[in-house]
This record gives structure tokens, sequence and C-alpha cells, in this order.
């Protein structure tokens, strides 16, 4: 009997990640195809946490034996889970997109530890790739992943997945039973058409409607272990998947549904979303789970509204003391804190949607207009969202970038994309405010490039479908592997120029004098005033008495 083996995918993954704290890591946001200014269905997945370096995940359509099973290792760890029965044919992958358009995303929101079934066999990142493999659209994925639980059981704690294909967006809520109770408990929700979604690390599934399969599902006995288990009681109101299986707190409205709150706001500003509900405001409503959007969006504005630290806000964090003299928006960790002598009060900063710690990012476009091979982009990034370039990766293509494919936290390598992404957002952490211009004036130039050879690639990929559509296979493979070579060159290029600019904190132009009339650009006026207002006279160049 053959086994296949997920060692091999973990030996492509190198995850082996331990000690890493995970607390509210991830952000999604889901974009139905009315939605859309093409009529995609557009998902979104930032993937952070501290330590975490993820090589492109790439699998190739394979048929397998009776008999076949599959080792089971868990994403976050690389713990063996156990073994699960192969079917006889795997879908090809790229990333979190299969060849068939189908994308997943995820954020964990644990909920109820007590549910956790650590004698489960599949954990939430076996789960994706698992479904990617065997589901040809959304549908069938949720009922792949649900079906899979109920089989084997389910090792990871309360987690939100975000599943789409070309027709459809869905939002579904998974947990497990607890010790000795195999399955889970679940619900999905689609996305209305002409809608959008967002879920940031905190259950979003209030309102679970029984008697609309079209829209909803579910595991049939959500309600009644709610109500067996003491989480939920028939007497005191209607059903809500959150307040069951996922009551919230302070510190996750905070730095949770902040991010929520952020994607519609700016989504669609005509709402005035309150800031009350995020800023943990006892009584406020909670956020809706569909708004509708002010302007159907592009990938682009998609892009756009992934990167945010709450600019133009009264949150702004380019704007506080914590941002100092450079307007840095982030916040190195711990995201919480308690001053010393102070055991009881504790602090936390705004967690916003890009963040350092994020180890790769994507915005997957699924067209249904179009030939699945053609239709399916995963507008793929690593590293910091806010400095980093999306590069679109056709879901056929057949292989992927050598630079994706390696370069382990443990080691630095020149070789590895994930690394030379980390090389030009790190160095703009030291000078932000002037740094993060250069950064975005590249960013802007190449992400534009392949939004306008778009079209025309498509279109060149359609005259070699119609004679073959293995032609338009290779070339969109071609065309996916050299844009991702040529982007890593041109952002190491990028780093070389930074460091020579920025170098000993000037700002230097090689052009003038060969470089050897720096310029000094030290604080704005605002830190220089909080400094001498700290210190009276301390900095005052005169003579003392």
């Amino acid at each position: 009997m053959k086994r296949l083996s997920f060692i091999k995918l973990f030996l492509i993954l190198a995850i082996l990640m331990l000690n890493i704290d995970y607390s509210y890591s991830c952000t999604n946001f889901l974009v139905s195809k009315g939605a859309s200014v093409d009529g995609s269905v557009i998902i979104t997945y930032n993937a952070d946490a501290g330590g975490f370096m993820e090589p492109l995940y790439f699998r190739p359509p394979e048929d397998h034996k009776d008999g076949d099973s599959v080792d089971i290792y868990e994403w976050d760890s690389g713990r063996f889970l156990g073994k699960i029965a192969q079917v006889t044919h795997t879908y090809g992958v790229v990333g979190l997109m299969n060849e068939y358009q189908v994308s997943l995303g995820e954020t964990t929101f644990g909920g109820r530890g007590e549910l956790r079934d650590t004698a489960g066999k599949i954990d939430y990142g076996s789960l994706m790739f698992l479904g990617l493999q065997r589901a040809k659209t959304a549908r069938e994925a949720i009922k792949v992943m649900t079906d899979l639980v109920a089989q084997y059981g389910y090792y990871s704690s309360g987690e939100s997945f975000s599943v789409s294909d070309a027709n459809e967006a869905w939002i579904m809520e998974m947990i497990g039973k607890g010790p000795g109770n195999k399955g889970a408990i679940w619900a999905a929700r689609r996305v209305p058409d002409g809608y959008v979604c967002a879920h940031a690390n905190q259950a979003r599934i209030r309102e679970v409607p029984l008697d609309d399969p079209e829209n909803c599902l579910y595991a049939s006995d959500i309600i009644s272990f709610a109500e067996k288990k003491g989480f939920y009681d028939p007497n005191k109101g209607d059903f809500s998947f959150v307040d069951a299986y996922c009551p919230l707190n302070p510190g996750e409205l905070l730095f949770c549904e902040g991010r929520v709150w952020s994607l519609f706001r700016r989504a669609a500003p005509s709402l005035n979303l309150s800031t009350d509900y995020w800023r943990a405001v006892k009584g406020a409503e909670p956020y809706p789970l569909f708004i509708k959007p002010d302007k159907k969006l592009s990938v682009q504005d998609v892009i756009s509204l992934m990167r945010d630290h709450f600019e133009g806000t009264e949150f702004d964090m380019t704007k506080d003391l914590a941002a100092g003299p450079f307007g840095c928006p982030y916040r190195w960790k711990n995201l919480t804190w308690k001053l010393e002598g102070d055991t009881i009060t504790e602090y936390g900063w705004e967690r916003p949607i890009s963040t350092q710690q994020t180890g790769f990012c994507f915005v997957s476009q699924s067209r249904g207009f179009l030939p699945r091979e053609i239709g399916g982009v995963h507008w793929f990034g690593f590293d910091d969202n806010y400095s980093n370039i999306y590069v679109p990766l056709y879901c056929s293509m057949t292989r992927v970038p050598k630079s994706y494919q390696h370069g382990p936290m443990a080691e630095f390598d020149f070789g590895s994309a994930f690394w030379i992404y980390n090389l030009v957002a790190n160095i703009a952490y030291t000078k932000y405010s002037y740094i993060i211009k250069d950064i975005q004036a590249v960013q802007k130039e190449i992400e534009g490039k392949f939004r306008d050879y778009q079209p025309a690639i498509e279109l060149a990929a359609m005259e070699l479908y119609k004679k073959d559509s293995k032609l338009a296979v290779s070339y969109l493979t071609d065309y996916s592997n050299n844009q991702a070579d040529i982007t890593m060159e041109r952002w190491f290029e990028l780093w070389k120029q930074l460091v020579v600019k920025y170098n000993d904190g000037y700002i230097n132009n090689v052009n003038k004098n060969r470089g050897r009339s720096p310029e000094g650009k030290g604080y704005g006026d605002k830190f220089l005033r909080m400094l001498t207002k700290e210190r009276p006279g301390y900095y005052n160049v005169d003579w003392k008495k």
C-alpha cells in the first residue's frame, strides 16, 4: 500500500514554529460577485504571526490508488496528528487557491477553550489544504471540510474561514466539541450578492437562519449542543453563534473588531459606523456581518483596503506618541503590557490590519466569465503588506518561483523572496515617514504595471486557450514566474538604494558632490517640543548660570 505523506508538504512549508504568539493574528475580507467592478469574487488573507515564515504552497493535481493515506501534521507546530484516507484524485493548489478558482482564508478566534479536542486528527491548516485539494466549488469545500472533521475529529481551537469560488463567497465558523466528542460545531453564511464581509480573529456569525439552505449551512446540533453545555438558554432570547461559542471581552473587541470597523468604514463611509463597539463601550451595537460598499470594488481597491493603520482617523497610528519622531505606525510586541509596580491594570496597543509580523498575504480573484485556467488569480505577497508587492499568480500555473519555495526563519537567505521583502520593510521602520514614500512610489509603479498588463495578458491567454488550453497554462505559468522573479530583483535593488540614501540617518543625494553632501533630516517639531517640555532648559544651547 502506497502512503502519500504530508511530510513532503512540510519540508516545503518549513514551519516548525513553536512558542509563537498567534493571538489576534490574521485578517480576511470577502467581496461578493455583485460588489466587485468586474464580477469577480474576491477574498483576502493576511497571515500574521511573529516568527512565521511561509513558503508558497504548491501541489500539482495527482491521481491516487485505493488504500492510499495521508499523514496529517499540524500546520502551526508540525506535530503529527494521524492518518486519514486519501481520495482517488486531488486538484492542483497554488498558495490557498486551487485550479478550479476555489480559495480559502482563515482567522483564529479561539472561543471556549474547553471545546478544544486534542484527540482530533485534523487541524485548521490541514483542513484548508485538504478542502482545496478535494473541492471544485465553495459549497463543496464546506462539505469536504465539515465531513472530514465529523469523521476524524477537529484538533484546533475556534476558526473563521473564508471560502470562495467564481460565484460565491462564504464565511464559515467552526469550533470543536471538547474531549470525547468527535466532530465540530459550525455555521456558514453566504455573503449576499452586492455585499462584503470581514473577520479578524473573532467569531462574527450571530444569527443562524435554520430554513435557508441556499444562504446558510450549519451543524445539525449547533443549538442543542449549546443548550446541553449551558452556553445558550432559549428562554433568554434568540440563538447567537458568537454569544454561545465565542463570548467577547474588551481586549478582543479592541484588537479584533477594530480591524473589521476599519475595513467597513473605508468600504462604506456613508454608514458612519460608530467606534463604540470596538472601543468596548458596554451595550454598543455589534457591527453587521455584511455591509454594502458605497461603490463596487476592484482588486486594487481591495489591496488598498488591506493596507491600513487607521490612517485618517483619531486612531491613526502614525500620529501618536508611540509613533516616535518619524511617524512609524508599528508597535513592537507584546500587544499588551503592564506598568512596573501595577499588577492589575492592563494596557494594549491598537491592532491594525497591516502589521510587521505578516508571513504572507493574498488577494484571490475568481471569475466565472473566463475559463478557470485564466479566471483565477492569486495576488500573493510576502511580509508586511503595507510595504510589499502583490504579484499575480494564476491558479493553473504548473510550477512556482524557486525564491518563493524556501527561506527558513532561522537562516537569512538572499535567494528567498521572504527575506528580501523583510529587508525593505525593516529599513522603512527606521525613518518611516521618509522611507515609506520611496517604497510606495515603486510599489505603485509595479502594481500599476500588473493592473495595466492584465487585460492584454489574458487576451493573449484566451487566444492560446482556443488552440489548446495547455498552451494558455504554459503561458500564464511563465508570466507568473517571471513577474515574481523580476519583482524580487527590483525589491532587492530598492533595498540597496534605501541603504545608500538613508545611510547613518542622513538623506543622501548620490548625484550631488559624489554623495559627499548628505542632508540632515532630524526630528519633527512636534517631537522636539515634547522633548523640551519633558526636560525644560536641558537642551538649551547657551551659557548656564
